[in-house]
């Protein structure tokens, strides 16, 4: 078990053990919106370990291009064997073939179903990490799926390569993040917003998550952590997540947490046309729906006892994702 506290590196350091068949996934994802206008990009680079087979273990690479002004999103993947990835333990430090990820810098290319994308870009940011979980969670089996955002305030420079096209990355906010597990969360709702419309330096990270035990479904359980005016609100321990409301469908999310003095309320939303939809493989089989988008708007408003209530809004710059199993979202998969 983890003890005390961790440096960031030790905390993006992988957690994939090659000689464990219990199955698992990895991944470190990069993404980013322009500051005005709705483009965004979202990179992952990701591990993935069948349960019960860890010598079929491999790589992949994945990225989307968000375009919200021409209506057309890019999305690319590709698998790549074991022997060709690298990812370090104890520090931000991944190579799937050609790609390549570290703390300051990430680069590579990907080509699938007639598309490409390349990138080189440099990212840089000095907020302290956002724990989704309490930190003593991150070590136990409870939450089989763990999440937190390195660097929560990572501003991106460099060029984004779009089916040929080059995209001058200059000065888009974004995050860095890291998430875990020996299978993925039953079905989920989870949302970002890193900068809000005329609030910049606010934070939000959130999700409603449902889960199963012995086959049996647990209540669903929303947690959120809110950074704004230099203070941080943490809605996200264990017994206050049951307490809380999280109640989504497809494209539409909203949420509701209040203890201590506090209470925030949530809104998030997307057209349809704004998002992907990803396979997800999950290590002791089968596999569910990513429905994922960068371009979705989002409300918050943050009430504190004895001040008055402040609405903090983003109109197109909210990452939003639904994990689900279902089938009748409409959403095609290019990934």
């Amino acid at each position: 078990m983890i003890e005390g506290p961790l440096s960031l590196a030790a905390w993006n350091g992988s957690r994939y053990d090659p000689a464990s068949a219990s199955g698992h996934y990895e991944s470190w994802f990069q993404r980013a919106n322009h500051p005005r206008r709705p483009l965004a990009f979202w990179i992952r680079y990701t591990i993935f370990s069948p349960k019960g087979r860890p010598a079929d273990a491999f790589g992949e690479v994945w990225a989307v291009y968000f375009d919200g002004e021409r209506g057309r999103n890019v999305a690319v993947k590709e698998s790549v064997p074991l022997a060709r990835c690298r990812f370090a333990r104890k520090d931000l430090e991944a190579r799937i073939g050609l790609a390549t990820l570290n703390t300051f810098h990430l680069e590579g290319r990907c080509r699938s179903r007639g598309h490409t994308m390349r990138w080189q870009l440099d990212y840089a940011g000095d907020e302290p990490a956002v724990f989704l979980l309490p930190q003593r969670l991150y070590d136990r089996t409870f939450q089989r799926a763990k999440a937190l955002v390195g660097t929560p305030d990572a501003l991106y420079r460099g060029v984004l390569t779009v089916d040929g096209k080059p995209v001058r990355v200059d000065g888009w906010p974004g995050t860095q993040n890291h998430n875990w597990g020996s299978r993925h969360t039953d079905a989920y709702a989870w949302g970002q917003v890193a900068g809000f419309d005329g609030a910049p330096d606010a934070f939000l990270e959130c999700a409603t998550a449902k889960e199963r035990v012995g086959g049996l479904p647990l209540p669903s359980m929303t947690m959120l952590v809110l950074r704004a005016d230099d203070e941080e609100y943490r809605l996200n321990g264990v017994w206050q997540a049951f307490r809380a409301s999280g109640s989504y469908e497809f494209f539409d999310w909203r949420l509701d947490s209040s203890a201590r003095g506090v209470r925030v309320r949530a809104h998030l939303h997307a057209p349809a046309a704004s998002f992907v939809a990803l396979r997800y493989d999950d290590p002791p089989g089968g596999a569910k729906a990513c429905l994922n988008t960068k371009l979705a708007a989002c409300e918050v408003t943050l009430e504190v006892a004895g001040r008055a209530p402040k609405t903090f809004t983003s109109s197109h710059r909210a990452a939003f994702e639904i994990l689900t199993s279902r089938t009748d979202h409409g959403v095609a998969f290019v990934a």
